[in-house]
């Protein structure tokens, strides 16, 4: 019985083709772009996290305490060289930075701006997160008084490779200092913070420029695959102000929300139309068949089983929809993943919000699943209102009505 009726729900799903076969293109195409907005709206949030991320804080950032509210070298973490030994050591750290930063005021022969500098060791930069995959012009070098700028820093003073720099600030002992540099790179890190107020020194350089001894640090900057380590870490080291990146950028948080949010709201419309595409073909399926159903009924032969055969018919047109979307879908996704989207004509004022110039998308199997469940539920939401309309029907006044 059963595989008869589903015969009949498969027979009679394309008892109008044509009909049939515009809905089903109408759930591929809404489905495909969805899954592309998904993964644009995603890979936008994940890149500008990763690159801040890799940039600065790492997962956890460590600074003595008052430092983030003071600014002052005094706040500074005088063991850090030994506590990064212990986090080196530890199981689930994967790499570990230290920097010095001094704010303080970058001057050319025309213009000054504040800003602050950063002294880097480049090697374990590298390895903590690619730095060298943010140069935009020049070369990462960082000797005999040369330096990386930030770009939106670097627009600012309008600087270029070879351009000299004077920067001045206060030393650990409170005097004024001034060093000169050379600018040999530019830097676009997305990091809204570094680019448009950076300059890189090599650490040892700015701790002889500072007399800062080379095991101090002002930040400790952690990359972590133990979501658990935060926890131990601000018990272990409770003397200092340990953060996770989300503390540290709530901005990015607020943005995954925001990211939420925006595909939420794609993801609801596209059910909407999905549902009532559905609806549209299930309802008039069955007012074009009603006489049939009537002698169904009139035979003898059940309700449910008539019901039975309607939901298998809805999820017949459902899943066929759902495989031709997954399948476009797919392969948009991957084309965003692996070429992107160009909007280098707005690259500007991307780049002012951390964003690149050409936004790649992701892919993630729970866009596919959501999706999978999201419209099976709606194929079966959309025969309620048709069943209920069989469900009141009498057989011999259809019949009679029908001759």
């Amino acid at each position: 019985m059963y595989s008869l009726i589903v015969k009949m729900a498969w027979k009679n799903s394309f008892l109008r083709p044509a009909r049939t076969l515009l809905v089903v293109a109408m759930i591929t195409v809404s489905m495909s772009m969805m899954l592309g907005i998904q993964g644009l709206y995603d890979g936008m949030a994940e890149n500008m996290i990763d690159k801040n991320r890799r940039s600065g804080s790492g997962d956890i950032t460590f600074y003595a305490k008052e430092y983030r509210v003071q600014k002052d070298l005094k706040y500074r973490i005088k063991n850090a060289s030994a506590i990064k030994d212990e986090l080196k050591n530890m199981q689930g750290v994967k790499s570990v930075v230290l920097r010095v930063r001094a704010d303080g005021l970058l001057s050319t022969a025309r213009k000054s701006s504040f800003s602050f500098m950063q002294g880097i060791d480049i090697k374990e930069e590298n390895h903590f997160g690619r730095f060298s995959e943010f140069l935009k012009e020049g070369e990462i070098k960082l000797e005999n008084g040369d330096a990386v700028i930030g770009l939106e820093l670097a627009k600012k003073l309008k600087l270029h490779i070879g351009s000299k720099v004077v920067f001045s600030t206060q030393d650990v002992m409170g005097e004024i200092n001034s060093v000169a540099l050379k600018i040999r790179g530019i830097v676009q890190t997305t990091n809204i913070e570094l680019d448009d107020g950076a300059i890189f020194i090599d650490i040892k350089d700015i701790h002889r420029f500072l007399g800062t001894s080379s095991g101090d640090a002002t930040q400790i900057a952690v990359v972590c695959k133990d979501e658990g380590l935060i926890g131990r870490l601000q018990t272990k080291y409770g003397g200092l102000d340990v953060k996770s990146f989300l503390e540290l950028q709530p901005m990015m948080k607020m943005m995954q929300d925001i990211m939420f949010i925006f595909n939420s709201i794609t993801f609801f419309i596209v059910m909407s139309v999905v549902f009532v595409g559905i609806f549209g073909v299930m309802y008039v399926s069955i007012l074009d068949r009603i006489r049939e159903f009537g002698i169904m009924l009139g035979l003898g032969m059940h309700y449910k089983y008539i019901r039975l055969q309607i939901f298998i018919e809805a999820m017949f047109v459902g899943l066929i929809g759902y495989l031709g979307g997954a399948i476009f879908g797919a392969i948009l996704l991957i084309y965003l993943r692996d070429y992107g989207v160009d909007l280098s004509s707005f690259s500007d004022a991307l780049e002012m919000w951390g964003y690149e110039a050409i936004i790649h998308g992701t892919i993630k199997i729970s866009y596919f699943t959501t999706t999978f469940v999201a419209i099976i539920t709606a194929s079966l939401l959309s025969v309620i209102i048709p069943l209920r309309k069989i469900k009141k029907l009498n057989p011999i006044e259809v019949i009679k009505a029908e001759k």
